[in-house]
């Protein structure tokens, strides 16, 4: 039996990490292609750079400044960090309301954060766009009101299913003690909801700054580029691609969530499966 489940959990791990480069793979080839000159990553994308097409950081250089990336950068940064930010406190609240009132009410709003999850964008693009533009949501600041609806059906579901497994003897303990509601969430609920919090943090950072497609409806995109917005304008006319700077600028953009990714990814499960408590 121990060895049936040995040869099991080879096979898986193979299987696995066979999976795990193909994953991969791509980042490895963005990564060498960014170091190599323009003229060689279209002839073989898939060879190492060497001392005839080695550009050094020539690259970098270039995108750098045909992109204005430092002003793009400084734009992502602060839509994601306004954005995730504002989710996570208003949805959690939202999430701890819907779970400790059993009103009618609040089971219809937790469906309808439910059936939002399941709306496909492309179906409100162009009324969004449109309401954004008559709200006067096209700026940095906006874009952030239009994150949090899109965030929240995730968000809410996540906590909804943590709060439910948070003991209501705590609360109400607090309550007697002299605590106020807001108090209350602040103070106990909060802390406890931290994993479930981190893991939704994680998620939604994630979809925020390598979103594409909001940015690019919603901004005012001759005054505020995201970072995927400012990568695709070295797609010149006539098809003409500055490949080696769209290499680079790449790298650039996926350093960020990588490290921010893997120093925080251990909180994802603990997250994910402490919202996943049926009450």
């Amino acid at each position: 039996m121990n060895e049936k489940k040995g040869k099991k959990g080879l096979l898986l791990t193979i299987i696995f990490s066979i999976i795990s480069v193909i994953y991969i793979a791509p980042i490895i080839i963005i990564l060498y292609n960014s170091f190599k000159k323009k003229a060689y990553i279209a002839k073989s994308p898939f060879s190492l750079p060497n001392e005839q097409t080695f550009s050094g950081f020539e690259n970098y250089t270039s995108g750098i400044n045909k992109t204005s990336f430092l002003s793009s950068f400084g734009y992502s940064l602060f839509i994601t960090v306004g954005s995730v930010f504002l989710i996570l406190l208003c949805t959690s609240m939202c999430a701890w309301y819907i779970t400790r009132s059993k009103s009618k009410f609040s089971k219809c709003l937790y469906f309808l954060f439910v059936f939002s999850m399941i709306v496909p964008f492309q179906m409100v693009m162009f009324t969004l766009s449109k309401t954004a533009d008559f709200l006067k949501l096209t700026n940095p600041v906006g874009i952030i009101i239009v994150y949090l609806g899109f965030g929240a059906g995730l968000a809410v579901f996540m906590f909804s299913g943590f709060v439910k497994a948070v003991p209501l003897e705590i609360e109400e303990a607090a309550l007697i003690d002299g605590c106020s509601p807001l108090q209350t969430f602040f103070m106990i609920v909060l802390p406890i909801l931290k994993p479930t919090a981190i893991s939704v943090g994680i998620l939604e950072t994630m979809w925020i700054w390598n979103d594409y497609l909001l940015p690019y409806l919603v901004l005012n995109i001759k005054k505020y580029k995201t970072i995927p917005i400012a990568i695709q304008y070295l797609k010149g006319g006539y098809g003409s691609i500055d490949i080696g700077a769209m290499m680079a600028m790449l790298v650039l953009a996926i350093i960020p969530i990588i490290v921010f990714y893997i120093s925080l990814q251990k909180y994802i499960i603990k997250g994910v499966a402490a919202g996943a408590v049926k009450g």
